[in-house]
């Protein structure tokens, strides 16, 4: 049994190893102090928040301070649980949002194929893969906002030298305003949870804050990111900015304020869908037969067809087949967030995207080997 204790600021579930004696925990997102008290007992203190200004900042106690419950991925459906310190190990998100104007066809065929690529080309095993999808009947499975950010912290969680995790999501992606000054363009990236029109979004600072700064020495993360607005939606201190000959030049996305974005000494590497400001198509145009996101196609078709030897290839390969696919056809259909939620639906329109590479520190893209 882990102690699940929501932050008594921002609300983010932090988990409490069993056995704890701490009378308070200190939130990795917002860092403010939740204090830990028998819910029998009188109401815990205002937790504290230190701000930049130098003043403390008081915010009210929490009428529950703490839940205890089962650990969402200790428990899962028959069948052995994921092995928290396997060599390899990863989170498949798809969110389709059914029933719902925002809704998506290609989801689940992304997350399923990604899943088989993964079990089958590079030995990753079923054990070891936490699917997130509204297909799933266990609601510690579903992509709510609340499961995905646990998801994330259990892939990363007893990380040792050598381990290699893959994140992947599917769904829809957006951005806001960026009240901290880390963002080059005045904006944070984020993704859509299943029910992130009542419990927001998922921003870029809390994904790196999870999964990028505790990576360790010798531990490697892929994360494969395909939604709109998703080019440094890891929030990696450099992006590869490549041009259609294959030219291309790392870009210092290091925030002016100082603020590290990069790991503890482990490596991540991103693929996106798309720059920041581009949307990615969820679409059956490339495949024929079904609805696929066009990012997840075209990685597995760069993979499958011999182009992912390396970084650089794998991009050149992945951001052809969707200018070819374009080109045949004048356009498909493109899904944003935005432009659904005030059209109320799917709308026509050309495949624009372009695939990015992120990563926490730049190297060679034509001589680094990919693998997972």
């Amino acid at each position: 049994m882990y102690m699940l204790v929501n932050c008594s600021n921002c609300h983010t579930p932090l988990q409490l190893p069993p056995g704890a004696n701490s009378n308070s925990i200190c939130c990795a997102i917002c860092h403010a102090i939740t204090y830990i008290v028998d819910p029998r007992s009188a109401p815990p203190p205002p937790a504290l928040s230190y701000s930049s200004s130098s003043q403390y900042q008081h915010y009210p106690p929490q009428p529950h301070p703490f839940q205890v419950v089962p650990s969402p991925f200790s428990h899962a459906p028959p069948g052995p649980p994921p092995a928290v310190h396997g060599p390899k190990r990863a989170v498949i998100c798809a969110v389709s949002y059914k029933n719902t104007k925002n809704e998506l066809k290609g989801c689940i065929n992304d997350a399923m194929c990604m899943k088989y690529l993964l079990v089958n080309r590079f030995d990753f095993p079923e054990s070891s893969i936490i699917m997130l999808t509204e297909e799933e009947t266990d609601h510690y499975r579903r992509p709510t906002k609340s499961n995905m950010r646990l998801a994330l912290s259990w892939l990363v969680q007893g990380c040792q030298p050598g381990d290699s995790l893959v994140f992947h999501f599917s769904g829809h992606g957006s951005q806001q305003k960026d009240y901290n000054g880390d963002e080059l363009d005045g904006y944070d990236e984020t993704l859509c949870p299943t029910d992130f029109e009542t419990q927001g979004m998922i921003v870029d600072d809390e994904i790196n804050a999870i999964i990028v700064k505790p990576l360790s020495h010798g531990v490697k993360l892929h994360a494969i990111i395909d939604a709109c607005h998703s080019g440094t939606v890891l929030d990696l201190p450099f992006l590869c900015r490549m041009d259609r000959s294959g030219k291309y030049a790392w870009e210092d996305h290091r925030p002016r304020s100082g603020v590290w974005k990069g790991t503890s000494g482990g490596e991540v590497i991103s693929l996106s869908g798309c720059d920041d400001d581009q949307t990615s198509a969820d679409t059956s145009a490339l495949s024929k037969i079904t609805s696929t996101g066009a990012m997840t196609y075209s990685f597995i078709q760069a993979i499958e067809r011999g182009h992912g030897t390396t970084y650089g290839s794998m991009l050149n390969a992945m951001r052809a087949t969707i200018r070819k696919t374009t080109s045949e056809l004048g356009g498909g259909i493109v899904t944003t967030l935005i432009s659904m939620l005030l059209a109320g639906g799917n709308f026509s329109g050309g495949i624009t995207q372009e695939p990015q590479l992120t990563a926490s520190e730049p190297f060679d893209v034509y001589s680094k080997p990919f693998s997972l």
